[in-house]
């Protein structure tokens, strides 16, 4: 699948860092570097914008180094980016340790993954059809 993108960052392109990656990494693009206070959270410019097709939508994923290593993760996780949104692409980025974070123009801040979507109707009924696990949920299958 080929997607049209504009960057207006110095960055390069998102691209996938081995041959079965789902997603790209996102880089920060900032004038001056940011912190992000432990419990705060900040919107990250990427200095991308792009034009998916309809009836795909992609993904902002949180690094998992990021989050194992410094805490840090993607908040509203995972974001979506809509067919018809034509904005630079941000990432919205919580700080989850109890130590200041500092990103810099570049660093990898998140993952985008492409993916396509389906677009539902409602049937609304009455009552549902019956299944095996039925109302139970919130733990109801095990530790």
């Amino acid at each position: 699948m080929i997607i049209d993108i504009v960057n207006k960052s110095n960055n390069d392109l998102p691209k996938y860092e081995t041959e079965q990656s789902a997603g790209m990494d996102l880089k920060a693009f900032l004038k001056e570097p940011i912190t992000i206070k432990p419990l705060e959270r900040k919107a990250i410019k990427t200095g991308l914008f792009i034009s998916l097709k309809k009836g795909y939508e992609a993904q902002i994923r949180p690094r998992s180094g990021l989050a194992l290593k410094q805490g840090i993760t993607v908040l509203n996780s995972p974001g979506t980016i809509d067919a018809d949104y034509r904005g630079e692409i941000a990432v919205v980025l919580v700080n989850l340790s109890s130590e200041d974070f500092e990103i810099s123009s570049g660093d990898r801040i998140a993952q985008m993954v492409v993916t396509k979507h389906e677009v539902i109707s409602w049937n609304t009924k009455l009552s549902l059809d019956k299944s095996e696990r039925g109302e139970r949920g919130f733990g109801s299958t095990g530790i």
